[in-house]
């Protein structure tokens, strides 16, 4: 006879993505005060080694669009003398906005983020 049940996928600990979410606030916030995301950058670093699987997903997803997003934006910045650098900023600031709000809900819902290494969302 087989086993048909189904394992519920690890939820994890109540708490363990409070920091991820104030990690997503801080970078929604650094669209005002751009060194906010920085305080988010280093917070993730910091707890992405001892977090769950769940919330380590999470923190490595939100490192890696700091720093994708850190150089699209010198490469628009770079370029905005040919006018293009002010589309590429903007695709950027769009592109980090939708990582974000992805990240956050879900996190908000309980879920690690599935690609973390994708470049995109």
């Amino acid at each position: 006879m087989t086993d048909t049940s189904i394992q519920p996928a690890p939820q994890p600990a109540a708490g363990d993505l409070d920091g991820v979410k104030l990690v997503y606030i801080l970078y929604f916030v650094s669209f005002v005060l751009a060194i906010t995301a920085i305080g988010g950058l280093i917070y993730a670093y910091l707890k992405r080694g001892t977090a769950s699987a769940v919330a380590a997903s999470h923190y490595t997803w939100q490192i890696r669009t700091f720093w994708i997003g850190l150089l699209y934006s010198v490469l628009g910045a770079l370029s905005l003398f040919f006018v293009i650098g002010l589309f590429i900023l903007l695709a950027t600031a769009i592109w980090f906005l939708v990582r974000s709000i992805k990240g956050f809900i879900a996190a908000g819902e309980g879920r690690p983020i599935q690609n973390v290494d994708t470049w995109f969302w």
